[in-house]
């Protein structure tokens, strides 16, 4: 019989927040586990370390085996990550900060886990986009997470003006995340070609203590940045969102 693929969240970056974000019951269900599936073993390792702090691990650390899924991993590497779990051993697939598999590529494991027939159990833990929704005040009846939009200038106004009017049509939240050193290029990017009416969310280290959350129209968020008052933001993990009037 397979065994449970459990899809463990982590930390959105404070350490010192785990017992506040993962419930009891999903640390000590991590702790029982040796077999693990990350996106970075060294940050695996140091996650496990702090559950083992509360909870003793099923084995010593250095024995515990985490293989690595990112985005390099050949796609015919897949069935070897799964092949513990059909020979019946229980394996945690944990995300490099949040909810695994979404924004993660620990998606195709668990797809593939699916098509093998092999129960998969997601865990409670904190999640920075339905966070940032709860947050905005934008439409949480409908919304749609979008990734990265494009580096490039050009292309990135573009697909701003696509999102808004799609915001606008359909009166669907839109969210998008951005590489934290160019969260100022994303919002100057979002003043410079929404509709000044626009709802325009920004939501920084969230579940953190330096948490920031703020909503305004285009208007309001260009006046702040013509006055240099623009969002502690830099190198912070940050969710922008949008709702077109």
């Amino acid at each position: 019989m397979p065994g449970t693929l459990y899809l463990i969240p982590n930390t959105l970056g404070d350490t010192d927040a785990l017992a506040s974000v993962l419930p009891e019951q999903v640390q000590a269900l991590t702790a029982r586990l040796d077999y693990f599936v990350a996106e970075n073993a060294k940050t695996a390792r140091a996650f496990l370390k702090l559950i083992g702090a509360q909870h003793p691990l099923a084995k010593p650390l250095q024995e515990i085996t985490i293989a690595e899924l990112n985005v390099n991993t050949p796609a015919q590497a897949l069935a070897g990550l799964l092949a513990p779990l059909l020979a019946g051993r229980d394996a945690g697939l944990v995300s490099e900060a949040g909810v695994p598999a979404v924004a993660d590529p620990g998606a195709d494991l668990v797809r593939l886990a699916h098509q093998h027939g092999i129960t998969v159990k997601p865990l409670v833990g904190p999640s920075s986009l339905l966070l940032a929704v709860m947050a905005s005040g934008l439409n949480g009846q409908s919304f749609a997470f979008n990734g990265y939009l494009p580096t490039d200038a050009a292309l990135r106004a573009k697909r701003i003006k696509e999102l808004e009017q799609r915001s606008r049509s359909e009166k669907q939240t839109q969210l998008f995340i951005e590489t934290p050193y160019r969260n100022a290029a994303m919002l100057e990017a979002l003043v410079a070609q929404c509709h000044p009416g626009t709802l325009i969310s920004v939501a920084t280290d969230l579940s953190l203590a330096s948490e920031a959350i703020r909503t305004m129209t285009g208007a309001k968020w260009k006046s702040l940045l013509a006055a240099g008052k623009a969002p502690d933001f830099h190198k912070k993990p940050t969710v922008f969102l949008l709702l077109g009037q």
